[in-house]
């Protein structure tokens, strides 16, 4: 009888600490609004997502020390520079601890040519960051389109397409 009270104690306390340990991380949903954000980037400007509205934005959510982040930069430029008079926008939003003269560096190095700002932890739980990269693709009506995880040549790919679809409707 002692043992299944114990069990029974060990059971319950194990489930507070879980339910309770850990803020809730919702992962916004297509078709969804996506979540509000309000950033500083790294040159001064004030960025919303109302600034965004009637364009196709995608959000990379990433971190300079990150390997398949740096690696999708290129990618993320050439998406820039090929589809942004037709409405596309990119926004980069880093994970960096606050050190803001390393995000720059980076900026300088890798030749981004889209506006980046760091995330804060509100919009990392907003976003339900769970890995990086993560990148967010924004309809142009402000709902979420799709979430794309990783930087797999698959999945570039299949990020493109999409941005083609949105970028296609009125």
């Amino acid at each position: 009888m002692r043992i299944v009270r114990a069990l029974t104690a060990f059971v319950v306390a194990a489930a507070l600490t879980v339910a309770f340990a850990a803020p809730s991380f919702a992962i916004p949903q297509k078709g969804s609004p996506a979540p509000p954000l309000k950033v500083v980037s790294t040159s001064g400007q004030q960025i919303s997502l109302a600034n965004y509205r009637g364009y196709v934005l995608v959000i990379d959510f990433f971190a300079t020390w990150c390997p398949p982040c740096r690696d999708a930069v290129p990618h993320l430029n050439g998406l820039s520079r090929k589809y942004g008079k037709q409405g596309l926008q990119i926004l980069g939003l880093s994970l960096d601890d606050g050190d803001e003269d390393v995000l720059k560096d980076f900026i300088v190095s890798k030749r981004l040519v889209y506006p980046v700002a760091l995330a804060g932890h509100d919009i990392q739980t907003d976003y339900g960051l769970r890995s990086l990269p993560t990148v967010y693709v924004i309809d142009k009506r402000g709902n979420v389109a799709d979430r794309f995880m990783g930087g797999s040549d698959a999945t570039l790919k299949n990020m493109e397409n999409l941005i083609k679809k949105l970028l296609a409707e009125k």
